[in-house]
């Protein structure tokens, strides 16, 4: 194999970039990819007989954008909203949805070695959302399908803000 070919194969298969951000104590991970943007917590439009994890809707430059708050979704403690909350705008499958999250560090590179299976938590949790768990210089990171996550509440999301 020629220099120019290992090169080439190296540049395609660069290891995987998530955002890293926080809920309550844990830190998780979702594919840059799904990243559309980066936005502080603004008020939104509540939805009425929603589900309390759908905290309602923003205009977003003429889109209406259904808001999750994955802290009410994973009931991590009782979600504040102050100048470090964000909303992570995801587009999942074509559709564009807003995450809120405590905060949002960084992005990190995760190579495969890096990244280990979900465990199995058994009925007691569901981790069928959880793709692996990714360590980087003593950080563990909860890596999330946001597909999968979102999956099941996509209708009902929909519904919101329609």
């Amino acid at each position: 194999m020629h220099a120019t070919e290992a090169l080439a194969r190296s540049a395609g298969a660069a290891a995987p970039e998530f955002l890293a951000f926080t809920l309550g104590s844990e830190e998780y991970g979702v594919a840059i990819q799904q990243v559309q943007e980066l936005r502080g917590y603004d008020s939104v439009t509540r939805i009425a007989q929603a589900p309390d994890f759908i905290k309602g809707v923003i205009n977003l430059r003429g889109s209406i954008v259904p808001i999750v708050d994955l802290r009410i979704k994973f009931g991590v403690g009782t979600p504040a909203y102050d100048q470090f909350t964000v909303v992570v705008i995801l587009n999942i499958g074509g559709r564009v949805v807003g995450a809120v999250v405590d905060s949002v560090s960084d992005v990190v590179t995760l190579p495969a070695e890096q990244v280990k299976a979900a465990p199995r938590m058994g009925a007691a949790m569901d981790t069928e959302y959880v793709t692996g768990v990714g360590t980087l210089d003593g950080r563990m990171l909860i890596l999330l399908d946001m597909k999968r996550l979102m999956g099941d509440d996509m209708q009902i999301i929909e519904r919101a803000a329609a």
